[in-house]
């Protein structure tokens, strides 16, 4: 087994040891790994000799052939980290790569929905479910979503706490356990409240039961005690399917986006997005200043009366 072998052998199986990652992450990182190992060969080096100027010239190759930036991108983000390992190791005494700054990953535009597909998601939901309760569950879930622009985590696993008395404001605890508050829209406490009522006697059915009350405003049977994530994924695409909108446009964080650029369109200040959304950055609420502007940019090209010309 060659030198090279031995370290991408090695690393691979520190990836899976010591950060858990998947058998998809350690393929990724295997197969770029053997381009870079190959590269070098070609050229009478290896992974021990390997410079700087080496690293550099590998990754102009690789623009050369036409890669795309964030193939590129990390591609140079597994060679840095093969070498790190080495270093760690005691392989070598140095990175040849840590200096160098690769091509970045080109920001993606989030995907957003019309104000018309949300309107008609928002009916759908009130038709999706196997029982009257799961869809008064349902629609609650998807106002309280489009109302606050939660992140799908924060939205199942919100206590019911937050929510008594018919609050306009509710506290919501996000990354970093960073509280925040966020507007209920009136829909939003409409369906709320209709909730609570069928969740509340299905409490008390279970409490004279035995059973323990829960503590969250969607509770479930899952073992984190709410209505789970990938749950929600699922009921989110069999919404889109009932209100006519295309699947694979509708997820959680669409959702998320949605109430971002709606709520940017109609005038809100990109500070007060900032804060509904819990971000620590106004950079990167300041995306959203990109969606509208494609937005703008496509009605303009599709209505223009000169736009055919």
């Amino acid at each position: 087994m060659s030198v090279n072998d031995r370290w991408i052998s090695a690393y691979v199986e520190a990836l899976l040891a010591e950060q858990g990652a998947s058998e998809n992450t350690r393929l990724s990182y295997g197969r770029d790994l053997i381009t870079f190992s190959d590269w070098l060969a070609r050229r009478g080096s290896d992974f021990e000799r390997a410079t700087r100027a080496d690293v550099e010239n590998y990754l102009i190759s690789c623009e050369a052939e036409g890669l795309a930036q964030s193939t590129r991108a990390r591609r140079l983000s597994s060679i840095k980290q093969l070498f790190r390992f080495a270093f760690e190791e005691g392989w070598r005494g140095d990175n040849p790569a840590i200096q160098i700054k690769g091509p970045g990953r080109a920001k993606r535009l989030p995907k957003t929905l019309t104000e018309e597909e949300v309107s008609r998601l928002l009916e759908a939901a009130r038709e999706t479910g196997r029982t009257p309760d799961d869809r008064l569950r349902n629609t609650a879930l998807m106002e309280v979503l489009y109302a606050t622009g939660l992140r799908v985590t924060e939205l199942v696993s919100l206590p019911v706490s937050a929510v008594r008395g018919d609050p306009r404001l509710i506290l919501v605890r996000g990354k970093g356990n960073k509280e925040r508050m966020v507007p209920l829209s009136p829909p939003a406490r409409a369906a709320v409240a209709a909730w609570l009522e069928v969740r509340d006697a299905a409490e008390d059915r279970a409490r004279k039961e035995g059973g323990k009350a829960s503590p969250f405003l969607f509770p479930s049977s899952s073992k984190a005690g709410h209505f789970t994530r990938v749950g929600f994924y699922q009921l989110i695409k069999d919404v889109a399917v009932r209100a006519g909108v295309m699947p694979s446009k509708v997820t959680p964080h669409t959702l998320r986006h949605a109430f971002a650029t709606h709520l940017l369109a109609n005038g809100a200040d990109l500070r007060a997005i900032q804060t509904l959304l819990g971000h620590a950055d106004l950079s990167t609420t300041e995306i959203y200043t990109h969606v509208l502007d494609e937005r703008l940019k496509e009605l303009v090209l599709t209505h223009h009366p000169l736009a055919d010309g």
